[in-house]
């Protein structure tokens, strides 16, 4: 998976844990992940045997869950896939738009991986784009490859000063992390699509404070859109980064979207991910939950993302700030009508409780 601010790697025994709970005890197996950025949650869960509905505002995050939620690896087997991604690999490099915004203008690749990055994109483009879920996942091949190769601390809203060195490896292709049965995915806006989707489950992790997933990963954008946007700044941000906002990004529209969307949701069990970096406390939180009926909160300590934990730099990848922590409290709220659903996981919280009593 690509590196990803807010990436629940290492909570996701966690995670699925409290949902293969919820679907023991409350016959729950189908779940959507209203945003589900990098697919990592929606992925565990598919291979966990979930039903699993992903949906997205930003389009590589809509092509990572074609690829990791949707697509079946019993259709897109690694032997089928191997051959054109082995062509892929013996393209000439081409050093045209993209190379020269992200590693001339700025310093995301080594020049020559992103001459070999751009003849691949310019290739899947011209040859794979009538079988939509074989394009996603040779863009996710691409995105995994180029991740593997960049110079940044995990976002790009700035690059390194001095070249990472896993940024003088080459770029290498390899078949993604697909998984056997099916999903669905979906692009919209989680406003919109949150009255539209039906599930047992509803899954949320929104953004959670003023940065944008967008600005944090618009080379992704970019390489999945390949559209050659106009740039600003000296970290060659998209144009459309200034004028696609979330209200999730505001604390002041923060609440009202949150409500909107909890308002409307068709699930007998709603599960949020949050922390408390966000512009919620976890008691506004559980407030805007009890309608739901019965509320439970579950919290554990987590490391902060990487980037946080070496220091602050500039666009221009130069260190200007202090490590303030390294350590944040994750929180799990389960709203649920159902009364059993609610004793089990109650339990649970007790039982984190007596293990770690600062935490809830």
């Amino acid at each position: 998976m690509i590196k990803y601010i807010g990436s629940k790697r290492a909570l996701l025994p966690w995670i699925v844990g409290v949902l293969e709970e919820i679907r023991e005890i409350g016959q729950a197996n189908s779940v959507v992940d209203l945003f589900s950025g990098s697919s990592r949650v929606g992925h565990a869960l598919k291979a966990r045997g979930f039903e699993v509905v992903a949906n997205d505002l930003n389009s590589y995050a809509f092509v990572l869950a074609r690829a990791l939620v949707e697509a079946d690896a019993r259709q897109y087997d690694p032997h089928s896939v191997a051959g054109i991604l082995d062509e892929l690999m013996q393209l000439a490099p081409l050093a045209g738009w993209f190379t020269k915004a992200n590693c001339e203008a700025a310093r995301y690749f080594q020049p020559r991986n992103g001459a070999k990055i751009e003849a691949i994109r310019e290739v899947i483009e011209l040859k794979y784009s009538q079988d939509p879920l074989l394009k996603a996942i040779l863009l996710t091949s691409l995105m995994l490859a180029a991740d593997k190769v960049d110079s940044t601390t995990g976002v790009q809203m700035a690059y390194l000063k001095d070249w990472a060195p896993r940024a003088y490896n080459e770029l290498r292709l390899e078949y993604p992390p697909l998984l056997p049965g099916v999903g669905k995915a979906f692009q919209g806006d989680a406003l919109e699509m949150a009255g539209r989707l039906e599930a047992d489950i509803f899954y949320l992790d929104p953004p959670y404070n003023q940065h944008s997933y967008l600005g944090n990963y618009h080379v992704w954008e970019t390489l999945v859109r390949w559209d050659n946007p106009k740039t600003y700044g000296v970290a060659q941000k998209r144009i459309d980064v200034q004028e696609r906002k979330s209200p999730f990004n505001s604390k002041r529209e923060t609440k009202d979207a949150m409500t909107t969307v909890l308002s409307q949701i068709k699930a007998h069990h709603t599960v949020v991910s949050f922390n408390n970096e966000g512009f919620f406390t976890a008691e506004e939180l559980e407030s805007m939950l009890r309608d739901w009926g019965y509320v439970v909160r579950l919290s554990r300590p987590h490391q902060r993302y990487v980037g946080a934990r070496i220091g602050i730099y500039n666009p221009r990848g130069e260190k200007v700030g202090q490590i303030s922590h390294t350590e944040n409290h994750e929180f799990l709220f389960v709203a649920t009508h159902s009364h059993k659903v609610y004793k089990a996981l109650q339990e649970r919280s007790r039982g984190l409780a007596a293990s770690q009593p600062a935490l809830l």
